[in-house]
Protein backbone atom coordinates (compact mmCIF):
# COMPACT_ATOMS: atom_id res chain seq x y z
CA UNK A 1 0.00 0.00 0.00
CA UNK A 2 1.53 3.43 -1.04
CA UNK A 3 2.14 5.98 1.72
CA UNK A 4 -0.33 9.31 1.05
CA UNK A 5 2.41 11.01 2.69
CA UNK A 6 3.76 9.76 -1.22
CA UNK A 7 8.05 9.89 -0.75
CA UNK A 8 10.08 12.08 1.51
CA UNK A 9 10.82 15.93 0.23
CA UNK A 10 7.43 15.11 -2.24
CA UNK A 11 5.44 18.47 -2.51
CA UNK A 12 2.51 17.10 -0.87
CA UNK A 13 4.74 16.36 2.17
CA UNK A 14 6.30 19.97 1.93
CA UNK A 15 3.04 21.62 1.73
CA UNK A 16 1.58 19.51 5.08
CA UNK A 17 4.68 19.76 7.42
CA UNK A 18 4.84 23.79 6.45
CA UNK A 19 1.29 24.35 7.57
CA UNK A 20 1.80 22.04 10.66
CA UNK A 21 5.07 23.43 11.64
CA UNK A 22 3.00 26.99 11.20
CA UNK A 23 0.55 26.05 13.37
CA UNK A 24 2.79 24.58 16.23
CA UNK A 25 4.85 28.32 16.08
CA UNK A 26 1.37 29.88 16.87
CA UNK A 27 1.15 27.98 19.58
CA UNK A 28 4.62 28.82 20.76
CA UNK A 29 3.87 32.38 19.87
CA UNK A 30 0.77 32.14 22.36
CA UNK A 31 2.56 30.35 24.83
CA UNK A 32 4.99 33.15 24.78
CA UNK A 33 2.21 35.62 25.51
CA UNK A 34 -0.03 33.35 27.89
CA UNK A 35 3.31 33.40 29.79
CA UNK A 36 3.68 37.52 30.01
CA UNK A 37 0.55 37.76 31.16
CA UNK A 38 0.37 34.60 33.74
CA UNK A 39 3.85 33.67 34.76
CA UNK A 40 3.38 30.19 33.58
CA UNK A 41 2.97 28.63 30.41
CA UNK A 42 -0.55 27.75 29.76
CA UNK A 43 -2.85 24.42 28.41
CA UNK A 44 -4.92 24.83 24.89
CA UNK A 45 -7.59 25.25 26.65
CA UNK A 46 -6.19 28.02 29.04
CA UNK A 47 -4.71 29.58 25.72
CA UNK A 48 -8.08 29.67 23.75
CA UNK A 49 -9.97 30.85 26.91
CA UNK A 50 -7.15 33.89 27.20
CA UNK A 51 -7.75 35.17 23.71
CA UNK A 52 -3.64 34.17 23.47
CA UNK A 53 -5.07 31.51 20.82
CA UNK A 54 -7.18 31.13 17.92
CA UNK A 55 -6.07 28.57 16.32
CA UNK A 56 -9.68 26.88 15.68
CA UNK A 57 -8.03 23.24 16.10
CA UNK A 58 -5.87 20.76 17.95
CA UNK A 59 -4.71 19.45 14.80
CA UNK A 60 -3.93 18.80 11.05
CA UNK A 61 -4.58 16.98 8.44
CA UNK A 62 -4.10 13.68 10.50
CA UNK A 63 -2.09 15.35 13.08
CA UNK A 64 -2.89 15.50 16.35
CA UNK A 65 -1.66 18.80 18.66
CA UNK A 66 -0.90 18.32 22.53
CA UNK A 67 1.43 20.86 24.83
CA UNK A 68 2.97 19.54 28.15
CA UNK A 69 3.46 21.98 30.34
CA UNK A 70 6.76 21.36 32.90
CA UNK A 71 7.94 23.93 35.85
CA UNK A 72 11.06 24.72 32.61
CA UNK A 73 8.86 25.18 30.11
CA UNK A 74 6.20 23.36 27.57
CA UNK A 75 6.54 20.91 24.93
CA UNK A 76 4.21 21.31 21.64
CA UNK A 77 3.88 17.75 19.90
CA UNK A 78 2.49 17.50 16.57
CA UNK A 79 1.41 13.88 16.39
CA UNK A 80 0.08 12.17 12.67
CA UNK A 81 -2.75 9.13 13.83
CA UNK A 82 -3.85 7.03 10.99
CA UNK A 83 -7.37 7.65 10.33
CA UNK A 84 -7.90 3.46 10.19
CA UNK A 85 -5.67 3.05 13.45
CA UNK A 86 -3.42 0.76 11.63
CA UNK A 87 0.17 0.39 11.76
CA UNK A 88 0.79 -0.91 8.50
CA UNK A 89 0.76 2.97 6.73
CA UNK A 90 4.59 4.17 7.08
CA UNK A 91 4.11 7.25 9.55
CA UNK A 92 6.16 10.63 9.31
CA UNK A 93 7.77 11.68 12.00
CA UNK A 94 6.18 13.46 15.35
CA UNK A 95 7.04 17.24 15.16
CA UNK A 96 8.01 18.86 18.37
CA UNK A 97 8.81 22.59 19.58
CA UNK A 98 9.46 23.49 22.77
CA UNK A 99 10.21 27.58 24.80
CA UNK A 100 13.16 27.78 22.56
CA UNK A 101 10.61 27.79 19.15
CA UNK A 102 13.05 25.24 17.53
CA UNK A 103 10.88 22.71 15.36
CA UNK A 104 12.83 19.47 15.50
CA UNK A 105 11.75 15.54 14.38
CA UNK A 106 10.41 12.58 16.97
CA UNK A 107 10.19 9.05 17.01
Amino acid sequence: MSSPWGSAGSPAVSISTTAIKADLLSVAQAERLYFAQNGRYGSFAELTSSGSLSLPRTGRQGYTYSVEITDAGFLLTARFTPSDGGSSVPRPPALVLDQSRQIREAD
